[in-house]
């Protein structure tokens, strides 16, 4: 039926194609017995349609007004699914729309969306372009309490070739709480609960290091000497201790946020990756000395994960340091899996197939010529930033020796884990 109606809307500007790409910015409050949802996207997202002009080139507001509501069900209200707790609320009532200019600042806050959307739609002497307004939309469903959890899946992925959805959700405290997603992120939890937020970091955590070609290939080195489980718990545990502690550093701001920070770390990481296997080709005989330089290298690894992790950190509502662990927790996981697979493939291609020797250089030196063009490009992207030095004051000192501190306390622990290991072979 809507899609009928919308082929008979009056003639005026011809349809246009998909657009490359579309923000859409929204509130969600719940209030009494109702959940607001306002919305606002580009009324050119709105394709296939045809607008009414009251003069060549300029919208006929007047006319289009009483066909926007049907608009909104069918481009907006049907395509998001929101849950109070487990149940999906009905449909929603369309309760109010409107026609911006593109200079509207209301979407400035919830109080100010939600007034401006109510107010009468402006005049069709306003000469407003269709490619060149918003499209505003208050959609209301139907709650039974405001205090309930609240959960949403923002559908809106088939307004363009690329859709980003801006949501402030807004509680009834009036905390508001910010999210950003790319084309279909499927359920979001606005409040999530603890257990919510520690499997959605769980999972996180381990998709993360299964995707990360260049962490993968640091692991492959590491294990390539050294093929045994237990004789790896040493090292695989420094490189965890050392990449938490620059991913909590990280996610608690105590990293560079310039624009130059993130090159130079995806830099280091292809640096650490040759570094690694040219120490396999020369020979790493020496275990002990191996966990120093994972720890080291750990460091760097662990900005690298936090890089990976700034952009879901909005999924953990206020279970920020549950979130944290858990997604370590899944990294490790992953790394698990990753060594469970990679040593017993090992152990069959150096008995099997190539002496250990032999295939220790070859396998290395396949690793290092991949991540020298790696790190190769990566310098040339960092070489675009001038990265200034820092402030030599009161406040540098005492945060350099705080990090110092940690570090030695940790090294410490580690070379006792060490010295125990060692005594615990020699019983054995």
């Amino acid at each position: 039926m809507r899609i009928a109606f919308l082929l008979l809307l009056p003639v005026l500007l011809p349809a246009h194609d998909i657009p490359a790409d579309v923000t859409v910015h929204a509130f969600l409050k719940p209030d009494a017995d109702r959940l607001r949802l306002i919305v606002r996207v580009p009324l050119r997202s709105m394709r296939d349609t045809l607008f009414p002009e009251y003069r060549p080139g300029y919208l006929d507001i007047a006319a289009l007004a009483p066909k926007l509501p049907d608009l909104a069900t069918l481009w907006l209200g049907d395509f998001a699914a929101l849950y109070e707790g487990e149940t999906r609320l009905p449909r929603p009532t369309v309760a109010a729309t409107q026609i911006s200019m593109e200079s509207d600042r209301s979407f400035a806050s919830y109080e100010e969306a939600l007034a401006h959307v109510r107010q009468p739609m402006p005049p069709n002497s306003a000469n407003l372009v269709w490619n060149q307004v918003w499209f505003d939309v208050l959609l209301e469903y139907p709650i039974q309490s405001a205090q309930s959890r609240f959960s949403i899946h923002p559908g809106w992925r088939h307004l363009a070739a690329s859709t980003t959805t801006v949501l402030r959700y807004v509680d009834p405290n009036g905390t508001v709480r910010a999210f950003q997603f790319h084309n279909d992120p499927g359920l979001v939890a606005l409040d999530p609960r603890w257990h919510q937020a520690a499997w959605h970091f769980i999972q996180s955590g381990f998709e993360h290091i299964l995707d990360g070609t260049d962490h993968l290939l640091f692991l492959l080195c590491l294990v390539i000497p050294f093929r045994r489980l237990r004789r790896l718990i040493l090292v695989v545990t420094a490189f965890t201790l050392a990449h938490s502690i620059t991913l909590f550093a990280s996610a608690f701001d105590m990293a560079p946020d310039a624009l130059w920070f993130p090159p130079l770390i995806e830099t280091l990481i292809a640096a650490s990756i040759v570094y690694m296997a040219l120490e396999n080709i020369a020979g790493a005989g020496n275990l002990h000395r191996r966990w120093m330089i994972a720890f080291s290298f750990g460091l760097v690894h662990g900005f690298g994960f936090s890089f990976a992790l700034r952009e879901t950190l909005q999924f953990a509502g206020s279970h920020l340091l549950t979130s944290l662990v858990c997604f370590n927790i899944g990294v490790e996981l992953g790394q698990l899996l990753v060594l469970v697979l990679l040593i017993p493939v090992l152990n069959l291609l150096f008995t099997k197939v190539v002496t250990e020797r032999m295939g220790t250089i070859l396998l290395s030196a396949i690793v290092a010529h991949t991540a020298w063009h790696w790190m190769a490009d990566r310098f040339d992207q960092l070489r675009q930033y001038t990265i200034p030095w820092p402030t030599w004051d009161a406040a540098f000192f005492v945060t350099a020796m705080r990090w110092t501190a940690a570090l030695i306390l940790l090294v410490m622990l580690l070379a006792a884990s060490r010295r125990w290991l060692t005594m615990k072979d020699n019983a054995s």
